[in-house]
């Protein structure tokens, strides 16, 4: 069977994905949701030295140590700028790219670069308030549009983020650009003009796109039709 790599977003962290991977599981799949250094179950590593190679290098590593191979690697949101840099790295272990509602900027870009300027501005505010202008807090389930029954656990669940994980520039050597099985996931119920954007991007590079109707959290919101996507690819 197929192994699957479950990438989370930004302020989450590999808990968000338990109703996805318990389902790949099932299925006889092998699954690893690692949390990316500093959030959630380690959070008490945060510093304000990580970076977006902080987390790349975790990705990395996960593949290495593991002797992964033929992997089916999925990003979420900011996870998508994550593993582009990952499989740029370790091409030879991935066989397919699925971002999910995901940032992918391209060479030389950062986070900052994708997002919507009222977004970037907002977390630069939030960091300088709140964040003793390192760490950006984690933002709200209900502005994710998470489903109301989950927000409260959502929301209990994410930590902060060090702002040079969406400050520092992605750089690729180009070695991505083996990896021709890439999938665009987006969530249709919540408004993102920079998500709506990339899946055009996708689909006019004739790569498989789908939309599915929810919030961004898809892992929450719909683990059953997120996971029936997943095992297209496996």
């Amino acid at each position: 069977m197929t192994t699957f790599v479950l990438v989370h977003g930004a302020w989450h962290g590999g808990w968000c994905w338990v109703r996805v991977a318990e389902r790949l599981r099932a299925a006889g799949h092998t699954v690893f949701t690692p949390t990316l250094t500093g959030l959630a179950d380690r959070s008490h590593l945060m510093s304000p030295t990580l970076s977006l190679m902080t987390h790349i290098k975790d990705v990395v590593g996960l593949l290495e140590w593991e002797e992964l191979s033929d992997v089916v690697l999925v990003g979420h949101s900011y996870g998508g700028v994550v593993i582009t840099g990952a499989a740029d790295r370790a091409v030879g272990r991935v066989k397919s790219l699925i971002y999910l509602d995901a940032l992918v900027p391209a060479h030389g870009q950062s986070a900052m670069d994708v997002r919507r300027p009222e977004q970037v501005e907002a977390a630069y505010a939030a960091a300088k308030a709140t964040g003793n202008g390192w760490r950006i807090p984690p933002t709200t389930a209900a502005t994710f549009m998470v489903n109301e029954a989950d927000q409260a656990w959502v929301d209990s669940k994410c930590t902060d983020l060090p702002l040079a994980c969406f400050t520092e520039p992605l750089y690729l050597s180009g070695a991505i650009d083996a990896i021709t099985t890439r999938v665009y996931i987006r969530a249709a119920g919540y408004p993102a003009p920079q998500f709506d954007a990339t899946l055009e991007a996708f689909r006019d590079d004739d790569y498989d796109t789908y939309a599915v109707d929810c919030g961004h959290d898809v892992m929450v919101d719909a683990p059953e039709e997120l996971t029936e996507i997943l095992v297209k690819y496996a």
